[in-house]
Formats: structure tokens, sequence, C-alpha cells
């Protein structure tokens, strides 16, 4: 039997009284209405990627989570790739430059990621011998870990029974539970007793059922064309229930990129990642002709510690 169907059996005996404010069908056949659906969906359909798999240390797990915040999975596995070869432990990632970090780090965008994640394994070798530590509590006091992340690194490093609400994990709750197309910008309190009365109570089983619902919003609940003739819960789906209900909260944020800052300093980092030597200023010129904006560009980089002035002239990585 495979280790989801163990978890399917495992939750069969899971106490339907839980359901406090979920949908009413939730009482008729408790909680497993959702769970044992997904779960043998997601043991069908579910992507192999490194760190989910069994043998994936807990040190994946974490680089994954930083560089999944933001950006879509297919561009994140090359980089993981080469950094979990480079730096297979945090003690070696901890010994090299920021600068290394950040060159590695490449196109993923939103750069200081990598400094944080530096900062987070300098702080499980002074703190935690080297080893990623496994409570909740004590990840999230590593630098550049919140509350999701630290819950995510427990749950799929260490298998322990904690709501993980990632985006695609609240649009599935979000479209299931509560019939509207998408949820707030920021996690609301009823979003975690949502979670919180899902969630089974053996470890294992939560985190397989933690793990599915990301995979199913990923890969069918999506934002934009949900294949809600593949979802394996679509029948108790609220949403569709109610006739898929146009969105009507607040506008969602968009994410510009043409002549923006970001676009610019995305430019400047190219740039100086391609570069062992200090970049002479025309270069930076070169690639960015607004001196106004780009000298601005340079003074936030300067300030997120991306970047270090060498010379007048010249700049580089730290």
């Amino acid at each position: 039997m495979s280790a989801v169907g163990a978890a399917v059996r495992a939750i069969r005996a899971h106490d339907g009284s839980r359901c406090g404010e979920l949908p009413p069908w939730c009482w008729d056949g408790g909680v497993n209405a959702l769970l044992d659906p997904i779960l043998r969906w997601y043991d069908a359909h579910a992507r192999d990627l490194p760190w989910r798999r069994p043998e994936a240390s807990a040190w994946s797990v974490m680089v994954s989570e930083f560089m999944l915040q933001q950006t879509p999975v297919a561009r994140v596995l090359p980089v993981h790739a080469a950094w979990l070869e480079r730096w297979p432990s945090p003690a070696d990632l901890a010994a090299e430059t920021t600068g290394e970090a950040v060159r590695l780090w490449g196109r993923l965008g939103y750069p200081r990621r990598a400094l944080r994640l530096h900062a987070a394994a300098t702080a499980i070798v002074a703190d935690h011998d080297g080893e990623v530590p496994s409570s909740y509590d004590a990840l999230r006091e590593l630098p550049g870990v919140g509350d999701y992340t630290a819950s995510a690194i427990a749950a799929f490093a260490f298998g322990q029974a904690l709501p993980v609400l990632d985006t695609n994990v609240r649009r599935v709750h979000q479209r299931v539970l509560r019939g509207t197309e998408f949820p707030s910008d920021s996690v609301r309190a009823h979003e975690r007793r949502d979670a919180e009365q899902l969630l089974p109570d053996d470890p294992a089983t939560a985190a397989s059922w933690s793990v599915a619902v990301m995979e199913l919003g990923a890969l069918v609940c999506t934002a934009r064309t949900p294949a809600c003739e593949e979802c394996p819960i679509a029948g108790q789906c609220s949403w569709r229930a109610a006739g898929y209900p146009a969105y009507d909260g607040p506008p969602r944020r968009g994410q510009a990129w043409d002549g923006t800052d970001r676009q610019c300093r995305g430019r400047i980092m190219a740039v100086l990642r391609g570069s062992d030597e200090p970049v002479h200023a025309t270069r930076i010129e070169a690639v960015w002709p607004d001196a106004e904006q780009r000298e601005r560009c340079l003074a936030s980089l300067t300030h997120d510690r991306l970047v270090v002035q060498v010379s007048p002239t010249t700049w580089a990585l730290p």
C-alpha cells in the first residue's frame, strides 16, 4: 500500500464533530468528504519534486520554501538543484560570502531571499549545531522565516501536524468552503480556523494532506483557469455550486514590470552577477539609461546589502 493509501485509511476515523464553521455537508461524512478524494488524487497526480521525495533533507525542504515564495516551480527546480549541489548543508552555505549566494540565486527574483537564507544558515550553524531545527518556534526565530515557512518546514521535513497556508491552499479552501473565487490578500482568522478543523490529528496524514491540497491548487484549482472537470472534490465545491460567482473584493494587486524599479534593479543585478570583478559604472549605465532611476535603484540595492560600492565608479556583489 502506498504512503498516501495508508494515510487515507488512517483518516477514516477522523472526528467529524470538529467541522465547526465548515459547510453543512461536512457533517454528513465528516471531513473525509475532502480528505479521501484529495489524497487519492495526489497519489495519482503528484509531481516528482526533489524536496517532496521521502529522502529529501530538511535543508532541501527549507531551501525550496525560500525559493518558491512568489516563484514558479519550473524556475526553482534548476536553481534548487545547483544550490544543493554546491551547498548541501547549512554549514556549507554559511561558510560562503553573501555575494555568492546572491550570484547563484540568479534570476529567481526577490534576491533578498538569498540574503535571508544565508542568514538563516548562519544562525542554524551558530545556534543549532548545523541542523535545521524541527520545532515551529525554533524555526520561527531564524532570519527570514515567517509563519508560513516555519509551518511548511515543520510539516514537510519533520511530519508535524501544522496547518500550511500558502496561496494555493488558501484558494482551494476559499472556493470549496466559502464559495468565493479568491481569498483576501492577507490570511484571516477564519482561514486559520478552517485549516485547523480540516487538519487530521495523525501527523503523517496531516503532512500528506497539506501537500496534497497545495498540489491541487497548483495544478487544478488554479487562479486563472481552474480545471474543475478534473477536480476530485468538484461535487463538494461551494464556489462551483454557486455558479462560479466572480470575485467582488478589493482590487487584486498586479505585478507590473516594464519600466519599474524592480526591472531596473534586476538589470543591474544581472550585470554584477555576470562578473567576478567590480563592474564600472559605464557598464551599468549601458543597461539602464534613465540616470535618476538608475541611481535610485543602485542606492536601494546598496541599502538592501545586495551590492557594495567598491570605489566611486565601481560596484560589486557583497
